[in-house]
């Protein structure tokens, strides 16, 4: 049936005395589609770790989307399902009335009556008031209407309805067997195990063979397809994950070193008889176990009973370790009462192993000494020498050291976390995306691109794409927060649309996006061709950067250029028209390099050379390496800015269609401070200098890549206290990450490069201090309560005071960064109170860490934020948590301090 959701019948019928008699019914249509999805697992019920089939159909053609999750993680969540439901009630649908233009003029047959009979006539339904439901127009001289008293005025009836069927209600809202084992292993315990795009052929089938986790728990898996045929939905697939005997253990996510917990260790026994059960929590070098007093780990175990092992397990190194708890069912002839106790055939042991964090006290610190060092058949040497400070955390120290041969390299190798900061808003999530396009665009060009790491960008690409639709507004603007901020913001929507239109060489982008967004920006462009700002900028340093008419402007018409908008494009025909008129008005550093990129683009090669030529001579000097800076700023607080500033500049240099080899001389003094301020992870200190770096560095090195396969050298790293470490470099293995720890440190290195190669070498040396007492630009401090209604004392009270006193009015977008307790977690009701704080634009939540991002925060103003924590599992000898607030753009800008559970005697402050 066509028809949906429902469709009425109607059943008539003419009398021999002319009378219509008439009835009428509603039938409800099943919610189907054109293109049958079927899914099942080819057993209900599987044991951990073992082969298990998901069979798909669909139409031939088909492209499909599986997932299977755990479903107790789907019944926590509050996002709707995709049911059959959601899709349908999202389609437009209507039940209309009787039009009152088609009610009838003529009058209706009367009947002589009495008043006082009035009522007994025109009560219920007649014929006429079912046609009238169904808005149905008839023309017949069968009597079809009841008659009405003679006294009753002629004209329709049109508000009557107590013979018409009501409208249907409306729709509801959206809402969203194999060779027995003897013993079990688990340690794989995802809450997603299918997350696969796959297409069912020609043949319209398709069988996926996995190996089943190692959780006890149910999955249920789901799929949607697309073909010519249409679109079609299955219904959820279930699979229970079960054996009849089972440990499971109760920890926290991380602790801190120093503290000790209660491991508990529960065995579930589902099988018809009892058992003799061994417990054994497994000795290791990582952690010191001591039983609890008088627990006995040999015992009784009958049917449907569950038993609870403890220790207390205190860490002794840092990092993950392994937790392994062991529970077997022993062949004996003791008896569990009265009963024989029996082993079963399947499981008669079972191993969990599960993963602890173990982390220092205090505050994590990284630092990053990079080179990258090009020879041609020479030898070079470099001294390096890593140091901690005066004051730090015992033990917390560690070093390591990497070589890759391609510049670009570092970043391939953590595409999804370049920065170790949150990506909770529109500009942080584009860090994701971005980068992508730069790199593989990199390989590509390079002919280094290999089906893997194709596949890794594109994932990244496609889910950082869906991600950003979420920032847009209904006018096909971007903002940080998407429709929770007022308006869109015009940096923001220049930003994804030029994104957008470099991604469409990798993967499927809707055309309709960055035309929403060109032509909401180009709303925003004056009569004399420059654009005006709208929406808040987050990061107040670009206010006189791309803050001001020009900077913006040329941010716009460099987006657009990079889209290869023709010139006779009237938005771009306008935007150079403005900067053009304005350069010699321009005495701003950043916007001056903006415009060196801009007319790059735009292969203006006078005002190109006349802008380098400016910008060389305020040029920054350290070594061989070239940099730029804003004069009246402290280099230490304006990093962020001189990357991103230095890295148009590089762009500027290798854009256009009339790179030189002098530009690229030039270029590489640039390269090599970009390459100095790159993190360990291949990232910078904050989103866009990460993203405007990266690309600047890709277009470089694609520029200077070559394909000479006899390129080959070695890298040595030597110390006096350690064996040298030697590292070789081919053309083969240029993007094979290499990496060795160090032992000694503080310590001395060598590094001696040889052969004919270009080596990227970086030493990362990691460690934790105290909370510093440095309040310059932050002042915060934390102080716990137990809140008089806890009785239990299961929950605290964290009251966080943050201000800022730096220079500026306000600071950029700021994150508040708190540290649980171990073994505490965040009372859930204590949520809606913390978002309603003034400033607060959104709350995430993971991995025992709050982050709260501030819209900003205004000078000398001080601001409180309260949250509630509550015990989850018991830890003793608790150590204190660490709270930081900093500008998210400028990093260097923050203040920590602590906060512990409270003593006996009552409030402890930090």
């Amino acid at each position: 049936m066509s028809m949906s959701p429902a469709f009425k019948v109607l059943v008539y019928s003419v009398l021999p005395n002319g009378e219509m008699i008439a009835h009428k019914s509603r039938f409800k249509v099943n919610k189907c589609f054109a293109n049958k999805v079927e899914l099942r697992f080819s057993d209900p019920q599987e044991l951990p770790a073992e082969e298990t089939t998901l069979h798909l159909r669909a139409s031939p053609g088909s492209l499909c989307a599986l997932r299977s999750i755990d479903r107790g993680i789907l019944l926590l969540g509050h996002a709707p399902e995709l049911t059959a439901d959601l899709i349908y009630n999202s389609l437009p649908k209507s039940s209309s009335d009787y039009p009152f233009q088609l009610l009838d003029n003529e009058p209706y047959s009367c009947i002589h009556v009495r008043q006082e009979v009035f009522g007994l006539y025109r009560q219920g339904k007649d014929v006429f008031d079912i046609l009238k439901s169904l808005c149905l127009k008839i023309l017949t001289n069968a009597e079809v209407a009841r008659p009405v008293p003679c006294y009753i005025s002629d004209k329709p009836l049109a508000d009557e309805g107590s013979g018409a069927e009501d409208v249907p209600d409306k729709a509801p809202p959206v809402k969203t067997p194999s060779q027995p084992k003897v013993e079990t292993v688990r340690k794989f315990f995802p809450e997603t195990w299918i997350w696969d795009l796959v297409s069912v052929g020609e043949t319209g089938s398709l069988d996926l063979h996995r190996t089943v986790p190692d959780s006890i728990t149910e999955w249920q898996a789901d799929a949607f397809c697309t073909s010519p045929e249409g679109f079609g939905l299955a219904p959820p697939t279930f699979l229970t994950v079960f054996q009849p005997f089972f440990v499971e253990l109760t920890l926290p996510y991380s602790v801190v070193r120093g503290e000790e917990f209660n491991l508990k260790a529960s065995v579930f026994n589902y099988l018809a008889t009892c058992i003799m059960l061994q417990v054994t929590a497994v000795e290791s070098q990582d952690y010191q176990l001591k039983p609890c007093e008088g627990c006995k780990y040999k015992t009784c175990l009958c049917s449907s009973e569950i038993q609870t092992f403890n220790w207390t397990l205190t860490p002794t190194v840092l990092g993950e370790i392994d937790i392994t708890v062991r529970a077997e069912s022993l062949n004996t002839k003791e008896l569990c009462g009265n009963e024989v106790v029996t082993v079963p055939s399947r499981g008669r042991a079972d191993t969990v192993i599960r993963k602890l964090l173990v982390e220092a006290e205090g505050l994590k610190k990284a630092e990053t000494q990079n080179s990258l060092l090009c020879l041609k058949g020479s030898t070079v040497t470099k001294n390096i020498s890593l140091t901690l400070p005066d004051v730090f955390i015992e033990g917390s120290a560690k070093a390591f050291v990497s070589v890759l041969g391609d510049v670009m390299g570092r970043a391939l190798q953590n595409l999804d976390g370049l920065l170790v900061m949150p990506y909770g808003c529109g500009e942080q999530n584009m860090v994701r995306f971005a980068p992508n396009i730069y790199i593989l665009k990199y390989l590509e060009e390079t002919g280094q691109m290999t089906e893997p790491i194709k596949q890794k960008g594109i994932n990244f690409m496609q889910s950082g794409y869906q991600r950003e639709l979420t920032y847009k507004h209904y006018d096909g603007s971007y903002s940080a927060f998407g429709m929770s901020d007022e308006t869109g913001n015009t940096w923001l929507t220049a930003f994804v649309m030029k994104s957008f239109g470099s991604a469409q060489h990798f993967i499927f982008i809707n055309p309709s996006h960055i035309n929403d967004a060109k032509k909401w920006l180009e709303g925003r462009q004056n009569k004399n061709g420059c654009f005006q700002n709208v929406g808040r900028l987050l990061n107040a340093a670009m206010k006189g950067g791309v803050g001001d008419e020009v900077s913006l402007t040329a941010y716009i018409t460099a987006a657009l250029l990079e889209l290869k908008t023709p010139v006779t494009d009237l938005i771009l025909k306008r935007g150079l028209a403005c900067l053009i008129s304005k350069h010699d008005q321009v005495n701003d550093l950043y916007t001056k390099i903006l415009l060196a990129y801009v007319f790059s683009l735009a292969n203006d090669q006078k005002m190109r050379h006349s802008l380098h030529s400016s910008l060389d001579q305020v040029a920054m000097k350290k070594g061989d390496a070239l940099y730029w800076t804003h004069h009246e700023s402290e280099s230490k607080m304006a990093r962020s800015a001189e990357v991103e500033m230095t890295s148009y500049m590089l762009l500027s240099l290798v854009s256009g269609s009339h790179v030189s080899d002098s530009d690229l001389a030039y270029a590489s003094k640039i390269v090599k401070w970009l390459i100095q301020q790159q993190n360990s992870r291949g990232g910078f200190s904050s989103t866009q200098d990460t993203v405007v770096a990266l690309q600047a560095l890709s277009s470089y090195a694609a520029h200077i890549y070559s394909k000479d396969s006899t390129a080959s050298g070695s890298v040595s790293v030597i110390s006096a206290q350690e064996t040298p470490i030697k590292f070789h470099l081919d053309q083969n293995n240029r993007l094979l990450y290499q990496e060795e720890r160090l032992e000694k440190v503080p310590g001395e290195y060598i590094v001696e490069v040889e052969g004919h190669i270009c080596a990227f070498v970086q030493f990362a040396l990691q460690y934790n201090v105290p909370p510093p007492t440095d309040f310059s630009t932050f002042n915060i401090s934390a102080m716990v309560d137990i809140p008089e209604t806890n009785l239990a004392k299961s929950i605290l009270q964290v009251t966080i005071v943050v201000s800022y006193n730096g220079k500026r009015e306000k600071t950029n977008m700021a994150i508040l960064n708190i540290k649980l307790l171990s073994g505490y977690i965040m009372e859930t009701n204590s949520l809606a109170k913390l978002e309603s704080a003034p400033f607060v634009k959104r709350i995430d939540k993971a991995d025992g860490y709050i982050d709260v991002y501030l819209d900003e925060l205004p000078r000398m103003k001080p601001q409180k934020y309260v949250i509630l924590i509550e015990e989850e599992i018991p830890v003793e000898k608790l150590k204190a948590a660490v709270v930081r607030i900093y500008d998210f753009y400028h990093t260097e800008e923050h203040a920590e301090t602590e906060y512990s559970a409270p003593s006996s005697t009552g409030i402890e402050e930090a």
